[in-house]
C-alpha cells in the first residue's frame, strides 16, 4: 500500500504476475520490503518513484511488491537466494527470477545509477543469453534445497545438563559485561537468549549470568533505545550502549521484552523491570491497539522524512514546556544545550545507577508526552499479523503472572478471542492478516506456534479449558497439514500453500523463536497435559536432531537449549484440583520457572492429567514427574517440601 501510488506497475504475487512473465517472456523483479524499513523508503523515494527508472522497470520486468511480514514465506526464499549469491542480505531486497519464480540474481539496496545499470544489463544479457540463467536458476534452486536439509538423527544422545553447562561457557565469551548485550554495534536486544538464560540461571545460579542479565536489562532500559517519555523500545541500537537507536518500533520486539521484564522481576524483583513493563505496555495500547482489541504491527523510524524526529528534543524546547523543572529534568535525562545527537537535538536517557523516578519528573514527563502527542507521527503500519498478537497474548499472561494486574488477564482473553473470531475458522485454520475487517493469507508454522503457546499461557494463567482445547486443536491442525515425518520437525508452509522452490522448515532461533522450537515447546506441554506419549517422543527426536546446533551455537538455537533442561532436569508437573485451586498455585507459582501449574477450581475434569484426581470437598496437590505422581497432599507446606525432595 506505501507503494500504490509509485509509477512502477507492482503486482501483487500471484498466478495474475507470473502468467504475464511468462506470456512475454520476462524476468520478474520480487522486490521485498516491510512497512517501517527505513532503507526501503530510501529506494523506493530514489527509484521507484522517479518516472524514468519506473518504466524502465515497466517496459523490461514483471515488478511484484511483498510485504515480508505478511508474506514471510516468499522473503525467505528469495532472502536465502540472495545470501546464497551475494554472501549477506537485509532489506529492502531485490531479487531477479525466471518467469516461473526461480531466483536468478539479487541484491539488496542499489542507488538509482547502479540500479538502472543492473535493470539494462539484466535486460540484454536474457534476450541474449537465456541459456545462463536457466544454469544460474537450477544452480541457486539447488542451493536453497541444500542449505534447508536436515537428515533425520537416529542416534541416542546423552541430555547431560554438563553438556548444556559448556555450551553456555562458550557463549559468555560474546558477552559485553560492560553494556550488555553481545559485543560490539549494531545491538539488538535477543528476548530469546535472555529468556533461556533466565531459565538457565534458575537452576546454576551462576553468578557471571545473573550479573550479566542484571548488565542488559538495566542497560537496554535505560538507554535511549527505550522511549524514556512514551515507553517502548525501538528496533535496536546503532552503537554499543543502546543509546541511539534505529527509531522504528515493532510490536514483536516490545511484546517479547513485556514477556522477559517480567520473567526477570520474577526472579529479581527490581523496580525498573516493573516500571519498564508497564510502561511498555502502555506504549503498545495507547499506539498499536486497534478497535478489535488486536494489536498494529509497527510504527516508522521517520516522520516528516527525518529518522527519529518525533523522538528527539532541542534543549531550548524543554525549557519552555518546564520552566523551573526543566534543569532538573535536563540532568536527570542527560540533556544538553549543545545536544547529544545530530543538530544539536537531544536522545533521552538515564544513567542505572541514578535513583528511582520522583513525582516531579513523572509530571514532566506527562507534560512532554502530551506536547509530543501534538507532532508530526511516524507512519503506522496498522495491519495486524496472527503470530505478532499472539506474542502480546503471551507478555499480558507473563506480566499477569509476575504483577497479578487483573487487567492484563483481561487483555490477553481479548486479543486470544480476536484470534479465535477473526482468524481462525471451525476447522482451526488460521489467517495470518488482518486489514479493514479482511482476512485472507494462510497461516504460516509461526502463526500456528505463537498462538498455540499464547493460548498454553493463557489457559495457565486463567485456568479457562476453553484455551488449553484450542491450544490442542491448533496442535492437531498443525501435525495434519505442516508435519515432516521424514525429520519430525515441520514446515514453515501448509500442505495447502502451492510450493515457491522449495517447502523451507526454520531452526534457528533468532529476533523471535524459530517456529519449530516454539512447536517442539508447545507439544512438550500438550503430551503432559494429555498423557500422549507420541508427542513427547516427537519433540525428543527434534531436540535430538539439534543437538550438534545446540552445543557448538547456543546464542541462534536458545529456545531450543531452554528444551534442552527440560529433559536434562525434567519438569516437575504440579496438579491442583478444588475450591482453592487458583490461590494454591498464587502461593506455589513463585519462582518455579521450569514448572507447568495446572489449576482447577472446584470441578472436575476430563482433561487426562486430572482425570480421576478431583477429591469432594477438598484441594488436592499432586507433585509428578513424567507422569508419575506422589499420593495427594493437601497443604502448602506439604506441596514444598515434595517440590524440593
Amino acid at each position: 500500500l506505501q507503494h500504490a501510488h509509485n509509477p512502477v506497475n507492482w503486482f501483487a504475487w500471484s498466478e495474475e504476475a507470473l502468467e504475464k512473465a511468462r506470456n512475454e517472456n520476462k524476468l520478474i523483479l520480487v522486490s521485498v520490503g516491510y512497512a517501517a524499513c527505513h532503507w526501503c523508503h530510501v529506494m523506493a523515494h530514489e527509484s521507484f518513484e522517479n518516472e524514468e527508472i519506473a518504466a524502465q522497470m515497466n517496459r523490461d520486468f514483471v515488478c511484484i511488491k511483498i510485504d515480508r511480514e505478511e508474506r514471510p514465506d516468499i522473503d525467505k526464499i528469495y532472502m536465502n537466494a540472495v545470501q546464497l549469491i551475494t554472501g549477506q542480505g537485509g532489506w529492502p531486497l531485490n531479487c531477479f527470477a525466471l518467469p516461473d519464480g526461480s531466483p536468478v540474481w539479487g541484491g539488496t539496496y542499489f542507488r538509482p545509477e547502479q540500479w538502472k545499470q543492473i535493470l539494462e544489463s539484466l535486460t540484454i544479457s536474457y534476450k541474449t543469453q537465456p541459456e545462463r540463467f536457466e544454469q544460474s536458476a537450477a544452480e541457486i534452486k539447488q542451493g536453497i534445497i541444500n542449505s534447508d536439509l536436515i537428515s533425520k538423527n537416529t542416534e541416542s544422545i546423552d541430555f547431560s545438563f554438563e553438556k548444556l553447562q559448556n555450551a553456555v561457557d562458550n557463549y559468555k565469551t560474546h558477552f559485553d559485561m560492560k553494556f550488555g548485550g553481545t559485543r560490539n554495534a549494531p545491538k539488538f536486544p535477543l528476548p530469546v537468549s535472555l529468556n533461556f538464560l533466565i531459565d538457565y540461571l534458575f537452576y546454576t545460579k551462576d553468578d557471571t549470568i545473573q550479573k550479566y542479565l542484571s548488565v542488559t536489562l538495566e542497560k537496554m532500559a535505560c538507554g535511549g533505545i527505550y522511549d524514556q517519555i512514551g515507553g517502548g523500545f525501538a528496533r535496536y541500537s546503532t552503537d554499543e550502549k543502546w543509546f541511539a537507536p534505529h527509531f522504528e518500533k515493532m510490536l514483536y520486539d516490545n511484546a517479547q521484552l513485556i514477556s522477559l521484564y517480567s520473567k526477570a522481576f520474577r526472579q529479581n524483583p527490581n523496580p525498573l523491570y516493573r516500571k519498564t513493563v508497564y510502561e511498555t505496555i502502555e506504549f503498545c495500547e495507547r499506539e498499536l491497539r486497534s478497535p478489535e482489541n488486536a494489536f498494529y504491527s509497527s510504527l516508522d523510524a521517520d516522520s516528516e522524512g527525518e529518522e527519529g524526529l518525533f523522538y528527539v528534543w532541542n534543549k531550548s524546547e524543554i525549557d519552555e514546556i518546564l520552566g523551573l523543572e526543566s534543569e532538573k529534568f535536563c540532568k536527570y535525562f542527560n540533556i544538553t544545550e549543545d545536544g547529544n545527537w545530530d543538530n544539536k537535538k537531544n536522545i533521552l536517557y538515564v544513567d542505572s545507577e541514578i535513583p528511582e523516578i520522583s513525582d516531579s519528573l513523572k509530571k514532566s514527563i506527562s507534560k512532554l508526552l502530551n506536547i509530543r502527542n501534538k507532532r508530526i507521527r511516524p507512519g503506522l503500519d496498522d495491519k495486524i499479523l496472527t503470530s505478532w498478537n499472539a506474542l502480546m497474548v503471551s507478555a499480558y499472561c507473563e506480566a499477569f503472572e509476575a504483577f497479578g494486574e487483573s487487567s492484563f488477564l483481561e487483555n490477553a482473553k481479548q486479543t486470544a478471542d480476536f484470534i479465535l473470531a477473526k482468524q481462525s475458522n471451525s476447522d482451526f485454520k488460521l489467517n495470518r492478516n488482518f486489514k479493514n475487517g479482511i482476512t485472507s493469507i494462510n497461516g504460516f508454522l509461526d502463526d500456528y506456534a505463537l498462538t498455540i503457546e499464547a493460548f498454553l499461557n493463557l489457559y495457565k494463567s486463567s485456568n479457562n479449558e476453553k484455551f488449553l482445547k484450542s491450544a490442542k486443536h491448533y496442535a492437531d491442525y498443525t501435525l495434519n497439514h505442516f508435519f515432516n515425518p521424514e525429520t519430525n520437525l515441520f514446515f514453515y508452509t501448509s500442505d495447502k500453500d502451492k510450493v515457491i522452490v522449495t517447502r523451507k522448515t526454520e531452526i534457528d532461533d533468532n529476533v523471535i523463536a524459530s517456529s519449530n522450537s516454539v512447536m517442539s515447546q508447545n507439544l512438550y506441554k500438550l503430551g503432559i497435559y494429555f498423557y500422549d506419549e507420541k508427542l513427547t517422543e516427537i519433540v525428543r527426536s527434534s531436540v535430538n536432531l539439534m543437538y550438534n546446533n545446540i552445543i557448538r551455537n547456543i546464542g541462534f538455537f536458545s529456545n531450543w537449549a531452554s528444551l534442552f533442561i527440560n529433559f536434562s532436569l525434567p519438569l516437575i508437573e504440579i496438579v491442583i484440583i478444588g475450591n482453592q485451586a487458583v490461590s494454591f498455585q498464587n502461593l506455589l507459582i513463585q519462582n518455579r520457572q521450569n514448572v507447568i501449574f495446572t489449576a482447577i477450581s472446584e470441578n472436575e475434569s476430563e482433561i487426562p492429567i486430572f482425570k480421576n484426581r478431583f477429591i469432594e470437598n477438598r484441594t488436592a496437590i499432586y507433585i509428578c514427574k513424567n507422569h508419575i505422581c506422589k499420593l495427594p497432599v493437601f497443604t502448602i507446606a506439604e506441596a514444598k517440601r515434595l517440590i524440593n525432595q
